[in-house]
């Protein structure tokens, strides 16, 4: 409780310099006019999941900057996501939970009302499976820009991942499906393994704690506080000593159109394209292989010989969309089958979340100094001075309210994460 009366205070306190640099951002606006939206040969209405999180405003915007049509849609729970009120968004949906059996006939429905003509799934983890299996339904009234259910399944699992890119000549880590505490012991570890979870879960996939533990019992006691069952599959992972990076594709029919790729960590929020031949070449690789469409994100480690090595794969767009924050043609690659491939533009300036790097200064003040720099050579992600109602309200009503709903439930969580727009907690989504 007073962790979260102290993140709702620090909000209130920041809410006279949001509110000041949206004053500020509307007077401007007013005196200098926006820039002209293109006028597209074949103006579009595209329709957006995942209508709380940063790459879909991102998304939003590039397809409104092009001259389209945006409808956004987003889960009761988040209905007063601060995106839906961006200057970028046409029209706004609430649907059930993407688990809900009624979520596939919601989004028809939108689609019919609105007259979609392509769907774009912005997905959290847990709806990635879900959209696909929405989509050969919607693919009958508008174009759907995912993956296949059995695609999207393999992909997300871990485990097949790693076999699938084994099979096809590309560098991954060992691995080893676990369902029970002891087969790890049983596999006689010859080198330092982290345990993953293959259902996604917010909090253990931050725990790389390395084994086996200093001794056969100490092992056991670490996995018996994780759940390893039948029904809950987990994949260790050999553990490869490097620098970490993720990268972001959006891929038609195996030909990657858009990719970006940036230094990677646990929790990232930083994101600044970086040059990695050899991660490009697997990616193209495995995207040609597969024959893949739709958004697909990795995870490399390049380790201290040079090789990148996947270590795992989302079937989703990553939050590294927002380094094409300035690209003029990030809509067309997504719209245009024959669009050439974009990367972000060389003077295009790295991406962060102000109140991310705030925290990180009040936290640890030794970093105060670095935070600065961030900010002073950085494009805030959220905040656009042609489009500044989401940084307002993303801070000062989105997360507050769930601030206040966590408090009245009682409810405890993890971490604020302004990027994905919700409260980081245990079996959260």
């Amino acid at each position: 409780m007073s962790r979260t009366l102290g993140a709702l205070a620090l909000l209130l306190a920041a809410l006279p310099f949001s509110a000041a640099l949206t004053a500020v951002a509307a007077l401007r606006a007013a005196v200098r006019p926006s820039p002209a939206r293109a006028t597209p040969r074949r103006p579009r209405t595209v329709l957006l999941t995942g209508g709380k999180m940063t790459k879909a405003l991102h998304l939003a915007r590039a397809f409104h900057r092009a001259g389209h049509r945006v409808v956004l849609v987003e889960t009761a729970r988040y209905r007063l996501t601060a995106h839906r009120f961006s200057r970028a968004v046409d029209a706004f949906h609430v649907v059930p939970d993407s688990a809900d059996p009624r979520y596939p006939q919601a989004l028809l429905a939108i689609v019919e009302r609105e007259g979609v003509d392509v769907f774009v799934p912005v997905c959290s983890p847990a709806s990635s499976v879900h959209d696909a299996a929405a989509a050969p339904l919607l693919a009958t009234r508008c174009e759907v820009l995912h993956a296949g259910l059995e695609v999207v399944e393999l992909l997300d699992d871990k485990h097949r991942f790693a076999e699938l890119s084994a099979e096809l000549g590309l560098p991954v880590p060992r691995s080893h499906r676990i369902t029970a505490p002891e087969q790890v012991l049983d596999l006689g570890l010859d080198g330092p393994h982290v345990l993953k979870s293959i259902p996604y879960d917010p909090v253990n996939r931050l725990d790389l704690t390395p084994l086996p533990r200093p001794t056969p019992e100490a092992t056991l006691e670490f996995l018996r506080g994780k759940d390893v069952r039948d029904g809950h599959p987990w994949v260790l992972q050999e553990f490869v000593a490097g620098k970490e990076y993720c990268t972001h594709s959006t891929v038609r029919n195996g030909r990657v159109v858009v990719y970006g790729c940036c230094e990677s960590s646990a929790f990232q929020v930083n994101y600044e394209m970086v040059d990695k031949p050899e991660i490009e070449r697997w990616v193209r690789a495995f995207a040609e292989a597969t024959g893949v469409t739709g958004q697909v994100s990795f995870d490399f480690i390049e380790s201290a010989d040079g090789r990148a090595l996947a270590i795992e794969c989302n079937p989703r767009t990553h939050s590294a969309i927002t380094m094409f924050h300035d690209h003029p043609d990030l809509a067309r690659a997504y719209l245009d089958p024959d669009a050439p491939q974009i990367r972000p533009l060389p003077s295009s300036r790295p991406t962060y979340w102000l109140f991310h790097e705030l925290w990180r200064a009040l936290s640890e003040p030794g970093t105060a100094r670095e935070r600065l720099r961030v900010v002073a050579r950085g494009k805030e992600a959220v905040f656009d001075w042609s489009d500044p109602l989401p940084f307002l309200l993303l801070h000062h009503v989105h997360v507050p309210l769930l601030l206040l709903r966590a408090l009245v439930r009682g409810q405890d969580w993890v971490r604020v994460d302004f990027n994905i727009g919700k409260l980081v907690a245990p079996s959260g989504d």
